[in-house]
């Protein structure tokens, strides 16, 4: 295989014409461009050039290398340079989190990648082991979770707190235990895990999710609220789920004397180096939760 910078200096000798200023221009001496050259020579076993003191021509097999051997060189140095690149602003960035952070943050990439078109945003939402386990094989850049991770390759740390509100049909007005009971629990995915949180530091009565009839369920983090709209029964979701709802006006948010809140997480994979876009992606995020 041929050297690289042997073909280099060749090359450049071949454009430049003369072997002191080609040593300039490579920052080598005379005597190391010459002896690159007669490597290349022996490597190929046959003569590039003929010497005429300090003059020289290229013999046919010299002017294939060249004409064949310049498009590598250049080909070699794009190569360096798109590899060495890191713009802050170009290429895909993966993100995932649950549905909750989702519906906060995605609308504000797609801004950030309206305002930098070069920037791609890839955004899934998912439940936190399945934004654990894409961290951890690499099928994302950065996650979002609301629970530390037992991974040993997934790193997190708490950016942000989000918390947890009772909701109901706008007519109630006292959310006590007999009125959630009698209203029943539109479910989700994290609905015993949220409402055992908000719940249980509430209300003495409360024990587990199994004590409240079961009055709907839904996986689609913008419809969970649409049946408690409905006036179906009550629910307990993540603030910026809440927030994203479109017609406020049809439910009511019930502030409790104890307050909760889930601590939000940055995830991202403890051996890989953040890339400048991530960063960027990060940045904007973090001004927005």
């Amino acid at each position: 295989m041929i050297n690289p910078k042997w073909l280099q200096s060749f090359c450049t000798l071949v454009e430049v014409g003369h072997f002191t200023r080609t040593a300039e221009r490579l920052h080598m001496t005379q005597s190391g461009v010459s002896q690159q050259v007669r490597k290349l020579e022996e490597q190929l076993e046959c003569a590039l050039l003929v010497r005429q003191g300090k003059q020289f021509t290229l013999t046919d097999a010299g002017e294939r290398l060249y004409r064949e051997g310049r498009q590598l060189v250049l080909a070699l140095a794009n190569l360096e340079q798109r590899v060495a690149a890191d713009p802050a602003c170009e290429g895909l960035v993966r993100v995932m989190s649950p549905g909750s952070v989702g519906l906060k943050l995605y609308r504000r990439l797609l801004a950030l990648q309206r305002r930098h078109p070069a920037l791609v945003i890839d955004y899934r939402f998912a439940p936190n082991a399945d934004v654990e386990r894409a961290v951890d094989a690499g099928g994302v850049d950065v996650g979002f979770m609301t629970a530390r991770s037992s991974l040993d390759d997934v790193s997190v740390k708490p950016v942000a707190r989000e918390p947890l509100l009772l909701v109901t049909p706008a007519a109630v007005a006292e959310p006590d235990w007999e009125t959630l009971s009698r209203l029943g629990f539109i479910d989700h995915p994290d609905g015993a895990h949220h409402a055992g949180l908000l719940l249980g530091a509430n209300y003495a009565e409360f024990e587990h999710i199994q004590q409240l009839e079961k009055a709907g369920f839904s996986n689609q983090i913008n419809l969970i609220l649409e049946p408690v709209s409905l006036g179906l029964g009550f629910t307990v979701l993540p603030a910026h789920a809440v927030e994203a709802f479109e017609h406020p006006s049809r439910v009511r948010v019930h502030p409790l004397a104890h307050p909760v809140s889930e601590t939000l997480y940055l995830a991202a994979h403890r051996r890989k180096a953040m890339p400048n876009r991530v960063a960027t992606v990060v940045a904007e995020a973090m001004q927005h939760l």
